[in-house]
């Protein structure tokens, strides 16, 4: 049953994250705020608040290897297997895009991370770096956006966010509030508790299974997402999601989550995981730098690499 138990949190976490988008996204656009400001905050905060309720939760109960693991285990996830799948449906042209910007602004904010884990604990401290880093990549984020706007190229879908509806009713946009901000804590506390009761059944730590199952779980909506990006041969997509996703992950999450509570950086950490977080990372070079499109050579190879990864976890 704790099985059930973990996968029921999982889906009411995802469901409620998505309510708690729309719910926001409309409130947000009713009062006024615009279209622009919604896209690069609240659709980002939003689609990472299962992540960050995971987190919070974990560093709460004393279990923070769930809480650094989910992040670590995502980000690894999110370029071996988010983009590794999707790579064996469809090949993605990635030689088309230019995330060069963003991408080098993700290293940094992992290296960074990695940094501040070597202090042995992320605390208030570290989570005010994070948060001030994070704020003035949004900043200039905005910044960016608006000189678009202002030379009239700016993407279309950023003036449209994700769950809009301008025809939404009051009582449906609490509605959906209500739901997300009820069932975000409620599938997060079932999740971790779940999780934690899994890890003792098989005599594994907390920071494997936040590496692994945890990390896993939270990282199915950006899988999806890529999954349709590139069936609709949209790479910009896909790579912006991914490089997005784990942008936030380092530095919203943790960051938040370190406000919290304190939560010590186990050494299996320091010595493995967070190297394998960041040469994942660089693994996108190529796709980024050396304009090679995304393949099913690679689709092969970076799931491969994810599949290894976890057996040595696992190990």
């Amino acid at each position: 049953m704790v099985f059930a138990y973990a996968a029921l949190g999982l889906v009411i976490l995802l469901l409620a994250g998505d309510a708690l988008v729309k719910g926001a996204v409309n409130l947000a656009l009713r009062v006024g705020i615009p279209a622009l400001i919604v896209s690069l905050t609240i659709v980002a905060f939003g689609t990472s608040a299962p992540e960050l309720l995971i987190s919070i939760q974990a560093a709460l109960e004393g279990v923070p290897g769930i809480a650094v693991g989910n992040v670590v285990g995502s980000n690894t996830a999110n370029v071996l297997l988010v983009l590794g799948i999707p790579a064996l449906i469809a090949v993605m042209h990635t030689s088309h895009c230019d995330s060069r910007k963003s991408y080098v602004v993700m290293l940094a904010a992992s290296v960074l991370f990695i940094a501040l884990a070597f202090r042995g604990v992320f605390d208030w401290i570290a989570g005010i770096v994070l948060l001030v880093t994070l704020g003035l990549i949004l900043g200039d984020n905005l910044r960016d956006a608006l000189a678009h706007k202002r030379a009239g190229d700016l993407e279309e879908d950023l003036e449209d966010p994700e769950g809009a509806d301008p025809d939404m009713a009051t009582w449906k946009i609490a509605l959906y509030l209500a739901l997300g901000l009820i069932g975000l804590p409620l599938g997060a506390d079932l999740l971790v508790d779940s999780a934690s009761e899994i890890a003792r059944m098989y005599g594994v730590s907390d920071e494997v299974i936040g590496l692994t199952l945890v990390a896993l779980g939270t990282s199915l909506p950006e899988l999806a997402t890529t999954v349709m990006a590139a069936i609709r041969r949209q790479a910009d997509v896909a790579l912006g999601n991914v490089i997005g996703s784990n942008m936030f992950n380092l530095l919203a999450i943790i960051g938040v989550a370190s406000l919290i509570a304190p939560m010590p950086v186990a050494s299996s950490f320091l010595e493995f995981d967070l190297w394998v977080m960041l040469a994942a990372s660089l693994l996108m070079l190529p796709f980024v730098f050396l304009r090679q499109d995304l393949n099913r050579v690679w689709g092969v190879i970076l799931s491969a690499l994810y599949l290894g990864y976890v057996a040595v976890v696992l190990s």
